[in-house]
């Protein structure tokens, strides 16, 4: 009896425990929901501010401007780019040239460029050597002279 009497002081404390637990919780959630909506005021009012020193009209009139130059830049480099006493080029001229090269180079069957390819030199293996010498000078692994250590 006096065992089952600890149990339940023991539950009891637990539930009080965990009520102040939970309260605390909600203490610490509203306090970090108080700043948020501080920094959401703060935030607000100085896009206010700021929106204060846009002007949109301003604005279309930049981007009506950058527009108007931009069409300009195209003129120009259009007018340099014309080209002079170039002859008409037929593009039915230029699509059957380019299916005769390509009936070519299906019929070309010489692949002795692809031999030089296979027969080239193997890499090499193993560590270099430290210690080489270039006209008496010790190089380093890259045949670079070495700097004596001071």
């Amino acid at each position: 009896m006096l065992y089952s009497r600890y149990e339940g002081q023991r539950d009891q404390l637990a539930q009080q425990s965990f009520n102040m637990e939970q309260a605390n919780y909600t203490i610490q959630s509203l306090k970090d929901t108080k700043t948020t909506v501080e920094a959401m005021k703060i935030g607000a009012k100085e896009m206010k501010r700021a929106y204060k020193d846009v002007k949109t009209d301003q604005i279309e009139d930049l981007q009506d401007q950058l527009e108007d130059m931009m069409e300009d830049a195209k003129e120009v480099q259009e007018s340099l780019s014309r080209s002079y006493g170039t002859p008409e080029i037929d593009e039915d001229d230029l699509d059957a040239e380019l299916d005769a090269l390509g009936d070519e180079l299906l019929l070309d069957d010489d692949s002795s460029y692809l031999d030089e390819a296979s027969s080239a030199p193997s890499i090499p293996e193993g560590v270099p050597n430290d210690s080489k010498t270039k006209d008496g000078v010790l190089v380093d692994e890259f045949g670079l002279p070495q700097i004596p250590a001071t």
